[in-house]
């Protein structure tokens, strides 16, 4: 006799992996659409990481302990090295002098107040 999870496991391992397009779609579309690269690189952080994570537990439905391992690997992989790198591409931008440009925008650096001394 098979199991409704057997059953089940193959749809839900499809709406993980169109979950996982999605968001990565969406984020494409964040990236294109944002207007300065501090937005820009949020939408692309979230969507790397968001995306492959589903992409990720899709494959743990198989239930295959290598999979599984490894796909637990990749997500905390990606759960260190996404902020870091957000960060470091954000910290270059800013070094380089790159201005937000989204509407209500706050740069609390003090860099662009009357009266304060830039770096």
């Amino acid at each position: 006799m098979v199991s409704a999870l057997s059953l089940a496991a193959p749809y839900l391992a499809d709406a993980l992996v169109l979950l996982g397009v999605l968001v990565m779609t969406l984020g494409v579309y964040g990236v294109i659409r944002m207007p300065d690269t501090y937005t820009r690189l949020h939408a692309a952080s979230k969507a790397a990481f968001l995306g492959v994570v589903s992409l990720c537990a899709s494959s743990v439905v198989t239930g295959d302990p290598a999979i599984i391992y490894r796909a637990m690997l990749i997500g905390a992989f990606l759960l260190v090295t996404t902020p870091i790198s957000a960060f470091v591409v954000a910290r270059a931008a800013y070094l380089r002098g790159e201005r937000m440009e989204a509407p209500d925008a706050l740069d609390e650096s003090g860099k662009d107040l009357p009266g304060a001394k830039g770096r």
